[in-house]
């Protein structure tokens, strides 16, 4: 019985065999290729931008005005979702207080140094922003001022220092040459001694001796000040036709009342710190009548300043009191220049901001070769009716024809900071 079934699982082994010979094996199929791996995303990249600005003290309304531009700019940067270098970025304002104080710049700007920011928007005032822009340059940060107009600024050889506004040189020319033009013979000058201040009365006094104007007084002051009736007093009996003030808001509206308390019968001129809604406010109804300087055309006359007063107004429910569309345009310029270098390293963007040519709310704006704004305009205002009433515009290519101006009574000629 084991013989046939040996037998038989031989004859089942040898015909499994068989047929395993005859069948022909089927080729498996070829591995699909692999796809190749996709590039890697290169991680969000956060861009430090610095502001500063007198968030604190008598100034702290237009460190505010400023700060609201600039975070008005990186909020709509923000939503566009940029790329630079292959990568998302995201805008981020470190903002500190320099209260105005030349010593307190100097300290906050080595704190944004330190953190290593990819360039600064600011500073507010003109005595700030010039011992702060050595460290800036030090560091090889670009620097982008809205607000600051003292000439020195730019003047330092600083390759990294740039501003969006005209400076005092071409104020206080355009100045001079407005008091002229209103049949002013005589004028006292008061500044506050700051850099800003003091430059602008300089290049004003200039101006108004090239005109002819005869200055017979000369006083001074400081940014913290608020009593001015001793120098007002004697200037009072100078007799000027017009009294030119270097100085902001919080000393150009209560000096301006003490004028009419003391029987000033002179005008009052200044430059663009005193051309505020705050100077009204302490002004009271002394700001009457007289008048102003701002750099650049007014919002309402260029193409985009409606759209960017109401984008303003509605963002943060306040009147925009000075700076704010220079300091958005300051932060707007920086961002395409990193945009045309593609890149957000201060090293490699910054010869793109000297080359830039962009079209903002304030102006086209274009730097010379010390990182002035190129054509700079001055525009005059009158303060009429608790509003600040367009008079003219003065140098510029969008300078208009000075017949505009309005008579002066005959009594009296009308007349960073």
């Amino acid at each position: 019985m084991q013989a046939k079934l040996s037998v038989v699982a031989l004859s089942v082994a040898a015909a499994l065999a068989m047929t395993a010979c005859g069948k022909k094996e089927e080729p498996k199929p070829a591995a699909a290729p692999a796809a190749p791996a996709a590039p890697a995303a290169k991680p969000a990249v956060v861009v430090k931008l610095g502001h500063v600005a007198p968030m604190t003290g008598p100034q702290a309304h237009l460190g505010k005005d400023n700060e609201n531009g600039a975070r008005l700019a990186v909020e709509e940067l923000n939503a566009k979702g940029l790329e630079i270098g292959g990568a998302k970025v995201t805008f981020e304002l470190l903002g500190e207080d320099d209260q105005a104080d030349p010593k307190q710049g100097s300290i906050v700007a080595q704190k944004l140094v330190d953190a290593k920011v990819n360039g600064v928007i600011g500073h507010l005032n003109s005595g700030t922003t010039i011992p702060a822009s050595k460290l800036y340059s030090d560091a090889g940060i670009p620097q982008i001022s809205g607000s600051a107009t003292n000439p020195k600024y730019t003047q330092q050889g600083f390759k990294t220092a740039f501003r969006v506004m005209a400076n005092d040189v071409q104020q206080g020319k355009a100045l001079g040459e407005f008091a002229a033009k209103q049949g002013v013979k005589t004028v006292a000058i008061v500044d506050d001694r700051t850099a800003y201040g003091q430059g602008l009365a300089d290049e004003f006094r200039k101006a108004a001796e090239a005109a002819g104007i005869k200055i017979v007084a000369t006083e001074y002051t400081n940014d913290k000040a608020t009593d001015f009736k001793a120098i007002l007093t004697k200037i009072k009996s100078t007799k000027p036709d017009l009294v030119f003030f270097g100085g902001m808001d919080a000393q150009g509206g209560p000096m301006v009342k003490q004028m009419k308390e003391l029987g000033v019968k002179a005008k009052f001129l200044g430059g663009d710190g005193v051309c505020t809604p705050e100077f009204m406010k302490l002004g009271g109804d002394a700001s009457e009548g007289n008048f102003c300087s701002l750099p650049g055309m007014p919002l309402e006359k260029l193409a985009k300043g409606p759209e960017f007063k109401d984008k303003f107004n509605k963002k943060f429910g306040a009147e925009i009191q000075l700076y704010a569309p220079y300091v958005y345009d300051a932060v707007m310029v920086m961002a395409d220049s990193m945009k045309r270098a593609d890149s957000v390293d201060p090293a490699k963007y910054l010869s793109a901001v000297g080359q830039t040519k962009y079209d903002g709310v304030t102006a086209l704006v274009e730097f010379d070769e010390f990182g002035d704004l190129k054509g700079g305009a001055i525009s005059m205002y009158q303060f009429k009716g608790g509003k600040l009433e367009y008079v003219l515009t003065l140098g510029g290519p969008a300078a208009e024809a000075p017949a505009a101006a309005p008579a002066a009574a005959p009594a009296a000629a009308p007349e960073k900071k």
